[in-house]
């Protein structure tokens, strides 16, 4: 099974996994609202979702003279793409992400502690694993994964908020009334759609990760700047949405032990044995 056919059947899933919410809460009612909100989530996602995202960390373009914009079109040049919008972000944590809906409306992003702590050579490396993710057309797969998830976590501490005031209760089973479909939503939910986040960012890091060392003209650019933002970021952590984290080149909070199933990330010394195995 390629990747393509993996990302829909797992998009499919967080979209059916919305419905199933819906009717554990309101039943047919809520099963008729549970889709036309995967409707509308998609949609906006896709048509949306670099402004939703760039919005969200209030991220700030900048011209062509700035220093990651000479490097993203010098790189974007390399790898025969268009190229995207330059946003700098407004956080001391060291991190980056690509967002859009094709590689004609895409925006690469970067922190201001991921500008300060890195050189040329290392800068180098993160753009190109982001012009990766752009030329593969990861960018729109995550977008939408991030906005449906978003949707399913909030619909679950909706419920939640529901159950704590005695909203979801007193009603019969037929209208969707019932406690323990309530909890189960409440507790499985959003860790369900965790699980199906990291199933999508998994593979795809490994492949942004080669095709930024081709991009590149080699990986070690791309091997020293992930040892290194790791590091940092432990450090200075990113207070990141979790429906997002799978956009960043690193994750934006580490998880160890039975937490590190839900990491969006592979661990990076794993990305960076394979990065030197290409060599």
């Amino acid at each position: 099974m390629n990747n393509g056919i993996k990302t829909a059947l797992l998009l499919g899933l967080l979209s059916g996994l919305l419905l199933v919410i819906g009717q554990l809460l309101g039943g047919q009612g809520g099963l008729v609202i549970a889709f036309g909100f995967a409707v509308v989530m998609n949609f906006a996602s896709y048509w949306f979702s670099d402004k939703i995202v760039l919005m969200m960390y209030r991220a700030q373009p900048v011209g062509p003279e700035h220093p990651l914009a000479r490097v993203v079109d010098r790189l974007a040049q390399r790898g025969v793409l268009p190229m995207p919008k330059v946003y700098v972000i407004p956080d001391p944590s060291p991190n980056a992400f690509a967002t859009g809906r094709d590689p004609r409306h895409a925006a690469v992003a970067a922190t201001e502690g991921l500008l300060r702590i890195l050189d040329e050579h290392e800068l180098e490396g993160v753009v190109a694993h982001e012009l990766a993710h752009v030329k593969h057309r990861d960018i729109l797969i995550g977008s939408i994964a991030a906005t449906i998830a978003a949707a399913i976590m909030m619909v679950a501490r909706m419920a939640q908020f529901a159950a704590f005031f005695g909203g979801a209760g007193g009603r019969d089973d037929d209208r969707g009334g019932n406690p323990i479909a309530l909890l189960a939503t409440i507790i499985l939910a959003p860790l369900a759609a965790m699980l199906i986040q990291a199933a999508i960012s998994r593979s795809r890091e490994f492949a942004a990760d080669r095709g930024g060392a081709a991009i590149a003209g080699n990986p070690y650019g791309l091997v020293d700047a992930l040892r290194k933002i790791e590091a940092a970021a432990r450090r200075v952590p990113l207070d990141a949405n979790p429906a997002t984290a799978h956009m960043f080149i690193v994750k934006p909070f580490s998880a160890k032990g039975l937490l590190s199933l839900f990491s969006t990330h592979p661990p990076t010394e794993q990305r960076v044995s394979a990065l030197l195995g290409t060599a």
